[in-house]
């Protein structure tokens, strides 16, 4: 049999590029910030899918920024930007992040990432792409790639889900949990027998789970 000649050759194109990436975000600063010359925790906040888009009012609809703008006060900075499209450039929040604890007065020990169904999902690639960065974090409804568990390990990690959660199933918060546990990780799970999507509800409204966030920092800090 005749040898063909090869029409094809593998190939490869490598070169580092620059894109420019932008958000807008809502921002809170605890009561006495301006009087105080104490670093401050700060939290990231990812809101879900639904409030993807340009009206930034939209992210006040769930989570910390309700919150706020009911009343709450917090004793950190609280930054929620938002995503003009399905999904978070996680990358970009990276960047966001050491913005943001650049020019506002931050613990750099103290930086810590929370979000809800597509935040959730936000918070779990965050930690693969940043590992370290984050002080502690609280995925609510997310799902992620437990491939990525390793990277995570060394971040303490309380992930949150509604037992008939019929949007993201359950197990898309155990299958995480269980691989970074796997992995050598303390990250933990609590399962609301109950709540259906909305288990962030109950979450937020737990002073137990500020707590608990507030109290982890960063070794060597």
């Amino acid at each position: 049999m005749a040898r063909q000649d090869k029409r094809q050759t593998a190939e490869r194109f490598e070169k580092e590029i620059r894109v420019p990436v932008r958000f807008e975000y809502l921002l809170y600063l605890p009561r006495e910030y301006q009087r105080s010359q104490n670093r401050w925790p700060l939290v990231m906040f990812l809101h879900g899918a639904g409030e993807t888009g340009s009206d930034l009012n939209m992210v006040k609809y769930h989570g910390p920024p309700k919150m706020v703008e009911q009343g709450r006060d917090f004793p950190f900075v609280l930054v929620s930007p938002q995503s003009p499209v399905r999904g978070w450039d996680v990358r970009a929040l990276g960047a966001l992040m050491d913005e943001c604890a650049a020019k506002y007065k931050i613990d750099p020990a103290k930086l810590y990432i929370t979000g809800l169904s597509m935040g959730g999902n936000g918070v779990w690639n965050f930690l693969a792409i940043h590992p370290g960065k984050a002080a502690a974090a609280i995925p609510i409804c997310g799902w992620g790639d437990p491939n990525a568990a390793p990277k995570m390990k060394d971040t303490p990690i309380w992930a949150f889900h509604g037992a008939k959660d019929d949007v993201v199933p359950t197990d898309a918060s155990r299958t995480m949990v269980e691989a970074v546990q796997k992995a050598g990780g303390g990250a933990k799970l609590t399962v609301y027998p109950s709540a259906g999507h909305d288990s962030w509800t109950e979450t937020y409204n737990n002073q137990e789970v500020w707590d608990w966030l507030l109290a982890q920092k960063k070794s060597g800090r």
